[in-house]
C-alpha cells in the first residue's frame, strides 16, 4: 500500500530512466565496486559529483575508509559487466576476478570495458537516509569516444540486487 504523502513521488521516480554507473573504490588493497542509481552531477564551478551508497552494501563499508572512488559508465554491449556489479555482493563474489581492470589514480580499480570514468576525491560523507551521500572532486578521468547510448535504469530494473537497499 502506497503512503499518500509519497504516493505522487513515488509514481514519479518509477517513470524516470537515469544514468547508472558502476562506482569503484579501494581501501587498504581491497578493491570494492556495485551499480549505484544515486548519482548527479551537484556543481559546475567548483565540479561537483554526488554518489549515494546503500549503507547495507558491501562496497559501503570499503568505501568507509577509503578517499576516492572512481564513477564508470557503460554502455550496452558491456551490459554483462554492469550486471555482475549490480546483481553480485563482495561479501561473497570477487567480482573482480570476473572482469578486466587495472589501477587507476590512488591506486582505484578501473574497469577497463567502461566507456568513460572518472576518479574523484571524497570531499564530504553525509546522511541521505538508507543512503550515505559522497560528495567527490575529480582528480582524473577518461572521456567517452563517441556519444553512446549508455545503460541506464530501464536496463537493470528487473536485476536482482546482490544487497537490498
Amino acid at each position: 500500500m502506497s503512503d499518500p504523502e509519497t504516493e505522487a513521488f513515488d509514481k514519479l521516480v518509477a517513470l524516470l530512466n537515469y544514468p547508472m554507473y558502476v562506482v569503484t573504490t579501494q581501501a587498504d588493497g581491497t578493491p570494492a565496486g556495485c551499480l549505484v542509481g544515486f548519482a548527479s552531477q551537484t556543481s559546475i564551478h567548483p565540479p561537483r559529483f554526488l554518489v549515494g551508497l546503500s549503507r547495507r552494501n558491501h562496497t559501503f563499508r570499503v568505501a568507509h575508509d577509503a578517499s576516492h572512488l572512481a564513477v564508470h559508465v557503460f554502455d550496452h554491449d558491456h551490459l554483462d559487466v554492469v550486471e555482475l556489479f549490480g546483481s553480485q555482493t563482495g561479501d561473497e563474489v570477487d567480482k573482480f576476478a570476473r572482469c578486466s581492470w587495472h589501477r587507476g589514480p590512488e591506486q582505484l580499480p578501473i574497469l577497463d570495458d567502461a566507456a568513460a570514468w572518472f576518479a574523484g576525491e571524497i570531499l564530504e560523507r553525509f546522511s541521505l537516509g538508507d543512503h550515505v551521500g559522497h560528495l567527490l572532486a575529480p582528480v582524473g578521468g577518461s572521456p567517452p569516444q563517441e556519444l553512446e547510448t549508455w545503460v541506464s535504469f530501464g536496463d537493470v530494473r528487473e536485476l536482482e540486487p546482490g544487497h537490498e537497499a
